[in-house]
């Protein structure tokens, strides 16, 4: 009976280990008082939830190279709205959203675009 009872409450608690996965503060990473738009080649995508990202080299007046690491909306929401993971590699882009509160060059994404592709995705609001 004590032999069947430990089996039962392992069991329970190993039921009850559910993987948690952290999402960071959307208004702590990101200053939505700081719009940028950017506009260079995609040269590496993170297809994956709960957000995709996608790098961008982006060239200065000087002719150096900046590399942007965008956040984007999640892997569903792409794909509902047309855009596939194999549409980003070796892509111009040209990207709308907010920076990052650390000065690196991150950002959120609002809007992207594709025109190579004729291809647009954006939340349809330009705030947090």
């Amino acid at each position: 009976m004590r032999l069947a009872f430990m089996t039962f409450l392992i069991t329970a608690l190993l039921g009850l280990a559910v993987p948690v996965k952290a999402h960071h503060s959307y208004a702590g990473t990101y200053d939505g008082n700081k719009p940028v738009t950017i506009h260079g080649t995609i040269s590496k995508l993170t297809w994956s939830n709960p957000h995709a990202h996608f790098h961008v080299d982006v060239m200065n007046q000087k002719g150096e190279t900046t590399t942007w690491d965008v956040e984007t909306a999640t892997t569903i929401a792409l794909a509902r709205g047309g855009i596939n993971k194999g549409d980003f590699f070796g892509q111009e882009v040209v990207v709308t959203g907010f920076l990052a509160r650390d000065g690196t060059p991150t950002m959120a994404a609002t809007r992207f675009t594709l025109p190579g592709l004729k291809k647009e995705f954006g939340s349809g609001k330009l705030e947090p």
